[in-house]
């Protein structure tokens, strides 16, 4: 049994399918962990949340942020961007069951035998491993009731940017799905900025990315994340893997076997 963690997919599952036929991917046997940013950009959302839904038992899905804004734009809360590619998941039959299932997901998922944890965009250097699954699961626990549409507007905005544990309301539950599904840098301390998308050569002096910062989850585990295509899969502190590989951007998809470390990739189609 091999476990995969996949980056981004967004939205392109012929990709995904080249991907599992050149890692030999043995449902039942293989386990997949895909790290969020499933739909949106690509021209394949639909075709790719059907096939990861089928996967049952054999995937392990994380949501990102465009995954909840799928669902924010479903309810009528948001308007579609213009690089949205959305519309055949709203038009399509089984949008009511595919939305469901999306809402059943996960924010961060841990792994105590493979000591990994798998999330997004990255977990708040202050939180230990109780903490942030605790966290997730205020969020989780809303998202998966019939109450999940009066928690989708609220999880727009840049406010607040530090964490502290009086936190309520609104203002705790958008930080806590911030940190986890769009955090990059923060600033000395410890406040999230969400102004750049930069690797790290190309960042201000004044921002930190979150994984430069001591982290009190680092201590129980390893982490892996996506969301950030910038780093082209690389960090470099230990322990802390990269693995969105911006294939949506015209580089590579790719897969992180968690028991050996090999990384197995496909490149994009030049963009035309």
């Amino acid at each position: 049994m091999t476990t995969y963690a996949i980056g981004d997919i967004q939205g392109c599952y012929s990709a995904l399918r080249r991907l599992l036929d050149k890692i030999n991917f043995q449902p039942v046997q293989d386990k997949l962990w895909f790290m969020g940013d499933l739909v949106n950009r690509g021209p394949e959302s639909l075709e790719t949340l059907r096939f990861i839904r089928s996967l049952g038992n054999d995937a392990v899905t994380i949501l990102g942020n465009h995954d909840l804004h799928l669902l924010a734009v479903a309810e009528g809360l948001r308007e579609t961007k213009t690089k949205d590619s959305l519309e055949h998941i709203l038009n399509a039959p089984d949008r009511p069951e595919l939305l469901f299932w999306l809402r059943q997901q996960k924010l961060i998922h841990v792994d105590e035998t493979l000591r990994f944890t798998a999330v997004h965009a990255g977990i708040y250097p202050s939180w230990n491993l109780t903490d942030a699954l605790a966290y997730a699961a205020e969020v989780e626990t809303i998202l998966r009731s019939d109450s999940y549409h009066e928690l989708l507007p609220h999880l727009y905005g840049n406010e607040p940017t530090i964490w502290d544990e009086s936190l309520t309301g609104w203002d705790r539950l958008r930080f806590i799905v911030n940190a986890f599904t769009r955090m990059r840098y923060l600033t000395n301390n410890l406040s999230l900025n969400f102004s750049c998308k930069k690797p790290l050569s190309e960042a201000p002096a004044d921002l930190v990315p979150w994984f430069h910062f001591p982290l009190k989850a680092l201590e129980e585990s390893r982490i892996i994340f996506g969301h950030w295509s910038a780093l082209q899969g690389k960090t470099d502190v230990a322990n802390v893997y990269a693995i969105d590989t911006g294939y949506v951007w015209g580089y590579e998809l790719t897969a992180l076997a968690l028991e050996s470390g090999q990384r197995i990739s496909i490149p994009a189609p030049p963009l035309a």
